[in-house]
């Protein structure tokens, strides 16, 4: 499999971005990367890391969307950056997905301007695996429609749902739908209007209704829909909160244990630490595009690239994108 991977994307790049795919093609039989970026600073990170090249290949471009730039004002002015040459790459069937870990709106935006949607997918989403008390679920969107319509968060569900079966390999999973309230007459006409459409379609038998906040860790659902305003505010409050709780137990806990036992309660909450590290779940698809885009955090080191370099593999094998087109054309 061949992958573009935007080299100068995230808060670190190059050093971590190339690192990451470096250990991927050494550890993933068959991947295949192109370095998008400059390619000086990328050659200098390759040699530091001892890379013989092998399954690497490098695109030049002069260019990088910042983080605090306007996505589409940027990509309009700077046509050289890594992000577009990633799409384009991915456009001319040279690769068969991209990674960033870059401008997310850039990111988003690139696909749009390429118009590149799977058939009758009406708008894409950002898809994130959430982990819960009974195992992982997945959200979406958390980013890239803001405001869409209800029929754009009803195909998130269907695009949630084949993501859940075939990724996370859960058997009829349930879906809900993120909202003020449980009962059914809760929330704007968006929310109202969407839990019609459910109601009355196939799905109707594993939509579960309305979810609350406070209820998506608890793995009441599978699949969490939403729009993208409410999906990122809840992801980004989720990490900070749970970053802080983890953090703070362990020094309360610390404190109140001897000495010979903080070795044991480093090692206990460095693997709770890790079962909730968005590093390990390997960054989040961009549903309904024709092709595959995995969008990464920005603080991403070389292990979350080396696993969305994974998840991508993972996405093409499993035939994800056919088989939402397929379900989708069955409801024309």
């Amino acid at each position: 499999m061949r992958i573009a991977l935007d080299a100068m994307g995230g808060d670190f790049a190059p050093g971590p971005i190339v690192q990451g795919a470096v250990e991927a093609v050494r550890s993933q039989k068959g991947t295949e990367v192109i370095l998008v970026g400059d390619r000086a600073k990328i050659e200098s990170v390759l040699a530091d890391c001892g890379a013989d090249g092998h399954g690497l290949e490098i695109f030049h471009c002069t260019q990088t969307v910042e983080m605090d730039e306007s996505p589409v004002e940027a990509l309009r002015r700077k046509r050289d950056n890594s992000i577009s040459r990633c799409w384009e790459l991915l456009a001319a069937g040279r690769v068969e997905a991209l990674v960033s870990a870059g401008s997310t709106g850039a990111v988003v935006a690139g696909g749009l301007l390429q118009k590149r949607f799977l058939r009758g997918v009406k708008r894409p989403g950002i898809a994130v695996v959430l982990p819960t008390a009974l195992g992982p679920c997945v959200m979406l969107d958390v980013g890239a429609n803001v405001t869409p319509k209800p029929e754009h968060l009803f195909q998130y569900g269907v695009m949630g749902s084949l993501f859940a079966q075939h990724i996370l390999k859960i058997d009829n999973p349930r879906i809900s739908l993120m909202n003020v309230g449980s009962e059914e007459q809760k929330g704007n006409e968006l929310a109202k209007e969407t839990h019609a459409l459910f109601d009355k379609s196939h799905l109707k038998e594993r939509f579960t209704g309305n979810i609350e906040g406070r209820d998506i860790y608890k793995g009441q659902a599978h699949v969490i829909v939403c729009d993208g305003f409410v999906g990122n505010v809840v992801l980004k409050v989720c990490e900070g909160l749970v970053e802080m709780i983890l953090n703070n137990a362990a020094e309360e806990l610390l404190s109140r244990l001897p000495a010979e036992h903080h070795t044991t309660a480093r090692r206990a909450f460095e693997a709770l630490m890790q079962r909730y590290d968005y590093s390990e779940y390997g960054g989040a698809p961009l549903l309904g595009i024709d092709g595959i885009c995995i969008i990464c955090h920005g603080a991403s080191g070389a292990p979350a690239i080396r696993n969305a370099i994974r998840v991508a593999g993972s996405f093409a094998q499993n035939q994800i994108n056919e088989m939402i087109t397929a379900e989708l054309s069955g409801l024309s």
